[in-house]
């Protein structure tokens, strides 16, 4: 496939949103798109009463030489109990998702920014610090905390979200079910 056009390139974020749900569907689980404008959900994860037991923020890829995720320096801090984020990578013919906890993400992002802050850039010279972070499934080095694969432990871990159903049900009166329930009302 050569370069995607611009149309191409705006439908590969609802294209993993719309993977995302088919795949909670195959899980067993209700789902539904967050309502436009939520500024870290794009899939609500409902238990049958319909309350929100989890979110997701996708985020989708078709090409690349890293074969990783656009993120900003917002994400460093994003991180709730509940919230998890598909990365879904539609490159391969089967596509791929990675479920991953939020404060996982946050970590990685820190962690693995300050990491390349500290190697030398193309010319030998101090990179600059800017917003942008990537999620790469492949770092070139570790990281403190973090094997240079790291990506592979959350592939296809649609159980998490099975679990976060369960813990649900075994504690509905959870302070982290209201405040979801109230985020979204």
């Amino acid at each position: 496939m050569g370069k995607p056009t611009p149309l191409q390139r705006a439908l590969v974020g609802p294209a993993g949103e719309h993977y995302v749900l088919f795949r909670l569907y195959r899980q067993g689980m209700l789902a539904s798109l967050a309502p436009p404008g939520f500024p870290t959900v794009d899939v609500l994860v409902l238990a049958y009463d319909q309350s929100v037991i989890a979110s997701l923020q996708v985020k989708t890829r078709t090409y690349g030489t890293d074969k990783g995720w656009h993120m900003s320096i917002k994400h460093e801090s994003i991180s709730e109990p509940r919230l998890f984020y598909a990365f879904v990578d539609l490159e391969p013919e089967l596509p791929v998702t990675y479920i991953v906890p939020s404060n996982v993400v946050a970590d990685v992002l820190k962690k693995s920014h300050q990491a390349w802050l500290a190697t030398p850039g193309a010319k030998g010279q101090q990179r600059n610090d800017n917003p942008m972070r990537r999620i790469q499934p492949l770092y070139p080095d570790e990281f403190p905390g973090y094997s240079p694969d790291w990506l592979n432990e959350w592939r296809e871990r649609w159980d998490l979200l099975v679990a976060t159903r369960n813990m649900r049900h075994a504690d509905a009166s959870s302070p982290s079910v209201s405040l979801a329930t109230e985020e979204v009302a």
